[in-house]
């Protein structure tokens, strides 16, 4: 299945909170989305990695992606190496997509920079046919995506661009509340543990978050994301 572009994140709900807004116009405009969560987030506090599943598919069917899927990778200690690298690049080679969005270089949670470097790598090797790789017993051909880009999460990053989110704010928010278990529900049961994300000030961040970056692209709600390389640019009229 190819397609256009391809969200990889750390743990279920680092996309939502990083780019769904940026998914939500992409399947607007036809585009072929997937995402591909490295692990089931089962270090969580709250929750359960099988709750974290059903939340997962609840907020892809909002977000409206072509095809989600998990590659249980251990929460919290999967690393950069040969094994996990061949398994992404059999992914990535199975999709085939023209861009690639990893998880934010430097970010609060070690696992989000352990994503955006794994991702990085897996990348470049994807495309070097002396690789080989199967998948499901057929030999994969080398596929090099034509660019990578880095979400933004916790930590206050510079972004090479901005995404204009201001039409899909509300379906961000609803693919954000899919997880009941992880973010604010004043439904929770009595006892849980409360976390850095599970309070109302957290959604107050992001949306203050997602306004600063707005503004500064001159919309009211923005999600940023990172270039390592310069963009090539033919037009330069297309840019806003």
């Amino acid at each position: 299945m190819k397609l256009d572009v391809l969200f990889i994140a750390a743990h279920p709900d680092d996309i939502e909170l990083g780019c769904a807004g940026t998914i939500c116009h992409l399947v607007a405009t036809g585009k072929r989305v997937g995402i591909v969560d490295l692990t089931r987030g089962e270090l969580g506090t709250r929750g359960s990695a099988e709750l974290r599943d059903q939340e997962a598919a609840d907020a892809a069917q909002i977000m409206g992606v072509t095809v989600r899927e998990n590659m249980r990778f251990r929460d919290g200690f999967f690393a950069n190496d040969e094994p996990h690298q061949l398994a992404l690049i059999r992914v990535i080679r199975r999709y085939r997509p023209d861009l690639v969005v990893g998880g934010a270089p430097r970010d609060r949670h070690p696992d989000h920079g352990k994503c955006a470097d794994l991702v990085r790598t897996a990348a470049f090797l994807s495309g070097l046919r002396k690789i080989e790789t199967e998948d499901y017993g057929t030999l994969q051909e080398a596929w090099r995506p034509s660019q990578v880009f880095y979400m933004i999460q916790d930590y206050e990053l510079t972004p090479s661009f901005v995404v204009d989110i201001t039409p899909y704010w509300e379906q961000k928010l609803a693919a954000i509340q899919a997880y009941g278990s992880q973010f604010f529900n004043p439904d929770r049961k009595e006892g849980e543990p409360e976390t850095y994300i599970s309070t109302p000030t957290f959604f107050q961040f992001l949306e203050a978050r997602s306004r600063v970056l707005g503004h500064q692209a001159g919309s009211t709600f923005g999600e940023g994301f990172i270039c390592e390389t310069p963009l090539r640019v033919r037009d330069i009229t297309t840019l806003w």
